[in-house]
C-alpha cells in the first residue's frame, strides 16, 4: 500500500480509503457478514482509513461491531460527520456525538467531519449555537483527534469556508469530470496551500466512470492500454496529483479490493504520462456530452414522499443519450420503474424535499420534467393510464 502523510498531523494515511457508505447490503439491510469480510481484507491488505456518517443507514453500527470483534480498533483511522442538519442547539452536539462513539464502539474520532458544508452560511449557523469551544472541549478531551468538513457547493464558497477556520482536512468531490465543479481543482489547490490535508469523494462519480462510459470513450482507453479498466484510469489521474491525501473508494466486492489495493500501490505522484493525461482530457469530453444531469447515485434525494426513483431515473435518462434513447427506456422502465406500470415521474408533488437534501444541487424537480419528456414516449403514457385504471 502507497501511504500519503498529513502534513498538520503526521499521520501516515492509505493512500486510498475506505468509503463505508455503500457497505454491502441483503434484503435492504447491512450485511454485517459480508462488509466484516470486505473490511478485513481492506486492512490486510494496508488500507487504514474508513469514513462513514450518522446517516448512513447501519454504516456505523456495522464499522464499529467489525473493529470491535477483530480488537483492531487501534490499527485504523476512523472518520465519520456530525449531520449539521439535526443540530439546534449546543446540546445537540454531545447527543449526536455520544450515539456516535457507542455505535461505533471506541471512545475517540480520528477526524471528525461537519457534514455537507455547502456555504458559508451553513458553518456559521453552527458556529453561533458554540460549535468552536464544543470542539475545542472534545479536542483537550482527545475525543476527537482532528476536525474538519466535507462540502458540496460553488468554489467561492469553499475558499470562504476553509478560511473562516483552522480546519485540518475537508473532502471534496473531484474527479476528471469535476475539475471545474464544486470546489474543483482551484479549491483543491487553494485547500493544499494551507497544509488542509484534502480526502476525494466521488471518485468514480458514483460509478459512472467505471461502468457507464459511452462506447467511443471505453474504446479509447481500451486503444492505449488494453488491459486496464476505465476506473484503474479515474484513480491513477487522481492520485498523480500532490495536493490528494486519499482517495474514497466505497467498495463492497473483494476484487474491487484487490484491483483498487493494486493501483494505490503503483500509482505515485506525477506517474502518469502527457499523453496519458491527454486521453483523459479526451474521455471527459465524450461523457460530458451525454452526462446531461450529473446525479452521483447517493441516495440523499429518497426517500421521496410518492415514491419516485429519482436516482435510476436520473440514470436511466443519461444512459439514454450516452448510448441510445430506446435502451434509456428499457432501463427506466424496469429500473426506476421497476417493472410497475403504474411509474411515473408526473406523480412529483413538487414538495422540494429532495432539492433541499441534494448535495449536487440539482434542479431535481425541473430536471424530472425533462426525464419525462424524454422516458415517457405517448404508449408508456397511455400504459400508465390502462394500468391506473385497472387497479382502482
Amino acid at each position: 500500500m502507497q501511504y500519503r502523510i498529513d502534513k498538520k498531523t503526521g499521520d501516515k494515511l492509505s493512500a486510498l480509503g475506505f468509503g463505508c457508505m455503500r457497505l454491502p447490503r441483503t434484503m435492504g439491510r447491512t450485511d454485517l457478514q459480508k462488509s466484516e469480510t470486505v473490511i478485513m481484507d481492506a486492512i490486510d491488505k494496508g488500507v487504514n482509513f474508513f469514513d462513514t456518517a450518522y446517516i448512513y443507514p447501519g454504516s456505523e453500527v456495522t464499522l464499529g461491531s467489525v473493529l470491535d470483534k477483530n480488537n483492531i480498533r487501534e490499527k485504523v483511522y476512523i472518520s465519520t460527520k456530525l449531520p449539521l442538519f439535526k443540530c439546534h442547539s449546543y446540546e445537540d452536539f454531545d447527543k449526536i456525538f455520544n450515539e456516535q462513539l457507542t455505535r461505533l464502539k471506541t471512545d475517540y474520532i480520528d477526524y471528525y467531519f461537519m457534514h455537507n458544508i455547502s456555504k458559508l452560511s451553513n458553518w456559521e449557523r453552527i458556529r453561533v449555537l458554540g460549535i468552536e469551544k464544543w470542539i475545542d472541549e472534545k479536542k483537550s478531551q482527545k475525543k476527537i483527534r482532528r476536525v474538519g468538513f466535507s462540502f458540496h457547493g460553488v468554489k467561492d464558497e469553499f475558499t470562504r469556508v476553509i478560511d473562516s477556520y483552522r480546519w485540518d482536512f475537508c473532502m471534496i468531490q473531484y474527479n476528471y469530470i469535476n475539475t471545474h465543479f464544486q470546489a474543483g481543482v482551484d479549491g483543491l489547490k487553494h485547500a493544499h496551500k494551507k497544509d488542509v490535508a484534502v480526502f476525494i469523494m466521488e471518485p468514480l462519480l458514483g460509478g459512472r466512470l467505471a461502468k457507464d462510459l459511452p462506447e467511443k470513450a471505453v474504446k479509447l482507453l481500451k486503444q492505449h492500454n488494453p488491459s486496464a479498466t476505465p476506473a484503474a484510469w479515474a484513480l491513477r489521474w487522481l492520485w498523480n496529483q500532490p495536493e490528494i491525501t486519499l482517495v474514497l473508494s466505497g467498495m463492497n466486492e473483494l476484487d474491487q479490493i484487490s484491483e483498487n489495493v493494486a493501483l494505490a500501490e503503483e500509482s505515485q505522484v506525477g506517474s502518469m504520462t502527457e499523453e496519458e493525461l491527454a486521453i483523459i482530457a479526451q474521455v471527459a469530453e465524450i461523457f460530458s456530452d451525454s452526462y446531461k444531469i450529473p446525479c452521483t447515485g447517493c441516495n440523499y434525494c429518497l426517500p421521496c414522499p410518492v415514491n419516485i426513483n429519482i436516482p435510476d431515473s436520473f440514470m436511466a435518462y443519461n444512459t439514454s443519450y450516452a448510448i441510445s434513447r430506446f435502451a434509456g427506456i428499457q432501463q427506466y422502465a424496469t429500473t426506476a420503474g421497476g417493472f410497475s406500470p403504474a411509474f411515473s415521474v408526473a406523480d412529483c408533488t413538487k414538495c422540494q424535499k429532495c432539492e433541499k437534501q441534494c448535495p449536487q444541487n440539482i434542479a431535481i424537480i425541473d430536471r424530472l420534467k425533462d426525464v419525462r419528456k424524454r422516458m415517457e414516449p405517448f404508449w408508456y403514457r397511455l400504459a400508465i393510464k390502462i394500468a391506473r385504471r385497472v387497479m382502482r
